[in-house]
């Protein structure tokens, strides 16, 4: 597996990171075989979080005593000093490490989240003071808005920052790419398939591979996956072929949806897994798990046009940061499939 180096942290990561938030789903002697596969593979980078079930207790078993042989990155959601400390010394123990190489302030969409963390008694206190003790070994930030990401790299030294990018979602490359390369920042590119959806899976990979993010992040739960993925990403992608892979993404991003996840539908849609996969699907389909997300929207579409509340100002519209015309998206999609139903 090719090796990068992770921005200023000068660790030298694999270019696949194996995401680790599946792990609940499988047995400790599954993730045990898994992981130290994944490892014997040449992945050097392993992600996981405080929120993601008992994937850090099923990492520390699985992996602790190859410590020296992978990059250890967690998360914590918690955003005051004392919620943030207690999260991290009890990851600490869950891992069965007394160092952690990367530890992200996970999930931050918010300016008023961005303000807590860095109040006095706030997260990257906690981060910075077991740092300081040797515990952590950079600080990093995790959200699905990139521009305010940018401007949050530029208000604190961030050393890395994880954010979605895809075919169908390649926002970052404009609105946060920049500044992350400019600030010498590791990047760490989550989602390459957006979740279950994208079908034409290594084309996908490859697109976010042939990015400039060191790090592109994977969930995976199989053996066979780990394959599949390092078949995909470990060539080089060439100028040339990054050019059609662009060419292939065009126009799939007019859904405008970063998955911020600010919108809720009162009816039940799903809205970014209604929007950000809408295009592609039109054009390539989906996955059959991320088919069956969209089609439960589908349902709900005709309820959506008829809804009372919604009707002068959808109630998701307000909420929505980037002001995206949801409703009229829907419409759209509605008459889509109203026309498709018809030819068949």
């Amino acid at each position: 597996m090719r090796k990068k180096r992770l921005g200023r942290t000068g660790l030298m990561v694999s270019a696949l990171g194996f995401g680790a938030m599946h792990l609940p789903k499988l047995t400790q002697q599954e993730a045990d075989q898994l992981m130290n596969y994944a490892l014997d593979r040449g992945i050097t980078y392993i992600d996981t979080a405080a929120a993601y079930g008992d994937s850090q207790e099923k990492l520390g078993k699985a992996i602790a005593s190859r410590r020296q042989e992978y990059v250890l990155a967690t998360k914590t959601q918690k955003r005051s000093y004392v919620e943030a400390k207690q999260e991290i010394e009890q990851s600490l123990r869950l891992l069965e490490t007394d160092y952690i190489d990367i530890l992200q302030i996970h999930y931050v969409n918010y300016v008023k989240e961005y303000r807590e963390i860095k109040a006095p008694d706030g997260a990257l206190r906690a981060a910075e003071e077991l740092k300081a003790k040797g515990y952590i070994g950079h600080i990093g930030i995790t959200g699905h808005r990139p521009e305010l990401l940018a401007r949050w790299l530029r208000d604190y030294p961030f050393d890395t920052v994880l954010f979605h990018l895809s075919m169908v979602q390649p926002f970052a490359e404009r609105d946060l790419m920049p500044t992350a390369r400019e600030l010498d920042v590791g990047m760490i590119a989550m989602k390459p398939l957006s979740g279950p959806f994208l079908s034409r899976t290594v084309e996908a990979i490859r697109f976010t591979g042939g990015s400039d993010a060191h790090v592109v992040l994977s969930g995976m739960k199989s053996i066979a996956e780990v394959d599949q993925n390092l078949q995909a990403l470990e060539p080089e992608v060439t100028a040339e072929e990054r050019a059609r892979l662009i060419q292939m993404a065009e126009g799939l991003d007019e859904h405008g949806c970063r998955r911020c996840n600010y919108c809720s539908c009162p009816l039940g849609i799903k809205i970014p897994d209604t929007l950000i996969p809408s295009r592609y699907r039109a054009r390539y389909g989906l996955l059959d798990a991320g088919e069956q997300i969209w089609q439960k929207s589908q349902a709900l579409f005709a309820q959506c046009l008829t809804y009372e509340p919604c009707r002068e100002r959808p109630l998701c519209e307000q909420k929505c940061p980037y002001h995206l015309p949801i409703q009229e998206e829907i419409r759209r999609l509605a008459a889509e499939t109203d026309v498709s139903a018809s030819t068949t």
